[in-house]
């Protein structure tokens, strides 16, 4: 197959990619700077905006899939202000579409979140929401992913909860989290969601389905951030922090041009866990998958198989 990832040089993408070449097929990474990706030499590298639905057609012409992983962090206020989600998330996705329909392509997948929702709380869910209503109206047939954060080298979740004790409290060992971080997220590592990407790609089984992604975990932001600055070393005293202040202080940080503002404030608020897990549509358990505990270097498999024997 000849398969175009849009995203093909971002922190999934470029796993993606060498998942798909590894495989056997032809990989095209599509990105707005493609220079310098570090990809396999059978991956070829193409300039596409998604916003410009010109620099789209030749890239797409002749493929058999479409991969869009284009997206915007929901972690940090994007440059622009928080109406780019719109402008990427439903306006990218709907001149990939056309472009695909256009090309005659087979197999639309999509890179969603969870909770996607075309009236949801926040800019970034609503415009996913949106996404995936045009995704599921157009002619190739569709697969929609909705992972929880992804965690690995390369990606921003571990960045993100040392950002969080920059802004509140930069230098001193106590981290007032919003809301106390109780929070739930279910990081799933990105070595165990590209395989179950590809098999998307090239899987006829999986056309017209909509998968959420979570890993073996489920735990809070309070929770993430003790393990995060364990495995460097440090100790951290957790209080909580009145969301009252905390909308506050980002709110005004982000009138300023700091990376956060009221959407991330919104986001806090609610759990990012899958409400069932499909791994196991791909032949998989959560109990194959790794932790973020042993990718902090704070466990190993192995630990997690005696937990399970003695539980």
């Amino acid at each position: 197959m000849r398969v175009v990832v849009a995203g093909g040089t971002g922190f999934i993408g470029t796993h993606l990619c060498t998942e798909l070449d590894q495989r056997g097929h032809d990989v095209v990474a599509l990105a707005r700077d493609p220079s310098g990706a570090g990809l396999p030499d059978g991956v070829v590298t193409k300039r596409g905006d998604v916003t410009d639905r010109d620099t789209l057609t030749g890239p797409v012409a002749d493929a058999d899939a479409v991969v869009n992983l284009v997206a915007l962090s929901p972690l940090f206020k994007p440059d622009g202000g928080d109406e780019m989600h719109g402008r990427i998330h439903r306006g990218g996705t709907e001149n990939l579409v056309a472009v695909a329909e256009e090309a005659g392509v087979d197999r639309f997948v999509q890179m969603s979140a969870l909770g996607a929702d075309p009236n949801g709380t926040t800019h970034y869910i609503r415009s996913k929401g949106r996404a995936e209503e045009i995704v599921r109206d157009a002619d190739p047939d569709h697969v929609i992913v909705r992972p929880s954060v992804v965690f690995g080298d390369g990606g921003e979740f571990v960045h993100f909860t040392k950002r969080l004790k920059e802004i509140f409290a930069p230098g001193v060992p106590v981290y007032p989290l919003p809301g106390g971080g109780r929070n739930r997220f279910q990081p799933i590592w990105v070595g165990d969601l590209v395989p179950m990407l590809a098999d998307c790609v090239d899987g006829a089984e999986h056309a017209g389905e909509t998968y959420e992604f979570g890993g073996p975990d489920v735990l809070s932001l309070r929770e993430i951030s003790e393990l995060v600055f364990e495995a460097d070393g440090e100790s951290i005293t957790v209080v909580p922090l009145p969301m009252p202040l905390a909308k506050v202080g980002l709110t005004v940080l982000g009138s300023v041009g700091f990376p956060m503002g009221r959407d991330q404030y919104r986001s806090l608020q609610f759990d990012n866990v899958v409400s069932g897990n499909d791994v196991t549509a791909f032949g998989v358990t959560e109990a194959d998958l790794r932790t973020f505990e042993e990718y902090l270097g704070l466990a190993t498999a192995d630990d997690g198989a005696e937990t399970a024997a003695t539980a």
